[in-house]
């Protein structure tokens, strides 16, 4: 191999490595994000009450420090006026457990009373979800999941 060929080369394999290394600090310094969310709405039948139950799984680099989680109805004026964290406040917390690395399993449960459903919006509804990191960043998902009150 020529001294060209070996020093180009060389220098390739440094300007790699460098952006290689500039590709995990930077990914370490990535927002909280959800994935895989679910939703499942079990209306009240007779006696018995019905829940919400809704899962993600949340990964952040410094670990999850909190989740919140709010079901919205689509025909309330959160449809156009775009819900913000100050919204999310107020709203209640999943219980969240470890499940990988930089990740937890979060799954929030509420009872739904024959009475809460009577008086619930029909049609869609859409789950948001304001997820904190150790490091203090959030990340907000409006529609991180979707169901349907009959």
């Amino acid at each position: 191999m020529s001294r060209r060929i070996a020093l180009s080369v060389a220098a390739g394999v440094v300007v790699l490595g460098g952006a290689g290394a500039f590709a995990l600090a930077h990914a370490g310094e990535q927002p909280p994000a959800s994935a895989h969310s679910t939703a499942r709405y079990v209306a009240p039948d007779g006696d018995r009450d019905g829940s919400l139950t809704f899962v993600t799984d949340v990964t952040a680099s410094s670990g999850v420090k909190s989740v919140k989680v709010l079901a919205w109805p689509q025909s309330s004026s959160l449809a156009k006026d775009e819900l913000t964290t100050k919204d999310m406040a107020a709203a209640e917390s999943a219980v969240c457990k470890p499940s990988g690395k930089d990740t937890a399993r979060c799954t929030y449960t509420t009872k739904v009373t024959a009475s809460d459903a009577e008086s619930s919006p029909r049609g869609a509804w859409h789950i948001a979800v304001l997820a904190t990191a150790q490091d203090g960043t959030t990340t907000l998902d409006t529609k991180a999941a979707d169901f349907t009150i009959g």
